[in-house]
């Protein structure tokens, strides 16, 4: 286990980290053209190596162990990099062991259950990794910049009211406390970028036709609510960054940083849970010897066969 590059990410993430109950103003309180004076861009290839390898080595240690799972939280503005960010820094994961998620415009039968509902057949099992790319977060989000889309949620009339936002913090954050005392850990990362480099990725979208797809007029219109969707995103955090489950706001504008530090964080996580090779008992040792007895046996049979 590469120890010196596991203590190098704690470092490299402390600062990121909301602490619980702070107020919080996203572009006052996070630079997203920030890199930290930690690592340099020279060395972004190599330290992101070394990411994806510690990624792969606790995953195979955390499915073996099948004691505790891990949920990834991925949020950010349209053009953030939630997609690179997952492509770059799981690249060396065993696809069996991870999942990802992405949430879209709720369903007509996800519409007619409460909004965590849809979450809850997504969680990762015991062992696994699963990866939400927007999540249950999107209902104080999108639906709080876009108060409208509340009356297809079906809400009866008491469930609605100036404290709804409130409450769906408190709801999320009981819930998220739920899973953690039942072992899956949460890592909740926040891509945050400036204005004009959102310009500016939407540009190249507009402009390189392999990106098209990636494009839509709505992204333009979202975009005039810039000012709306910063708010949402600063009030999320301060009243969801709590102990057992606090976000990270990852600067988001220089996409090398940004994986190194969306990976520094998810390996701080699994440092944490640190999980193990499960033990063989000396009964299963006298088994597993008694079977290499046997099979050495084959191979000397055979050879005297072919002999």
């Amino acid at each position: 286990m590469d120890e010196r590059t596991v203590r190098l990410f704690r470092e490299l993430v402390a600062p990121m980290r909301v602490p619980p109950g702070k107020e919080v103003e996203l572009q006052r309180d996070f630079d997203p053209a920030a890199t930290g004076d930690l690592v340099e861009k020279d060395d972004a290839e190599d330290l992101l190596a070394k990411g994806v390898d510690l990624l792969a080595e606790y995953q195979a240690r955390l499915a073996a162990q099948d004691t505790y799972g891990l949920l990834v939280v991925l949020q950010a503005i349209d053009g953030g990099g939630k997609d690179g960010t997952i492509r770059h820094v799981m690249s060396g994961v065993n696809p069996q062991g991870v999942h990802v998620h992405s949430f879209k415009t709720p369903s007509a039968e996800e519409l007619d259950h409460d909004y965590l509902w849809r979450c809850v057949e997504h969680l990762p099992a015991r062992g696994e990794i699963a990866i939400f790319n927007r999540s249950h977060y999107e209902e104080v989000l999108a639906v709080r910049v876009h108060p409208e889309y509340l009356e297809g949620q079906k809400l009866p009339a008491e469930s609605k009211g100036p404290d709804i936002w409130q409450r769906r913090y408190r709801a999320i954050n009981g819930w998220e406390r739920h899973l953690v005392e039942n072992g899956f850990r949460i890592v909740k990362l926040f891509l945050t970028i400036s204005k004009e480099e959102q310009r500016q990725r939407f540009l190249d979208r507009i402009d390189e036709p392999d990106k098209n797809w990636k494009f839509s007029a709505g992204d333009v219109k979202e975009r005039g609510r810039w000012d709306d969707y910063q708010a949402a995103f600063s009030a999320m955090l301060a009243n969801t960054s709590t102990e057992w489950a606090p976000w990270h706001v990852i600067p988001g504008d220089r996409k090398w940083f940004a994986r190194i530090a969306a990976s520094a964080v998810i390996v701080s996580a699994l440092a944490d849970i640190d999980p193990q090779y499960p033990l063989v008992d000396d009964e299963a040792r006298r088994a597993l010897r008694d079977a290499r007895v046997a099979l050495a046996a084959e191979a000397a049979g055979d050879g005297v066969a072919n002999v």
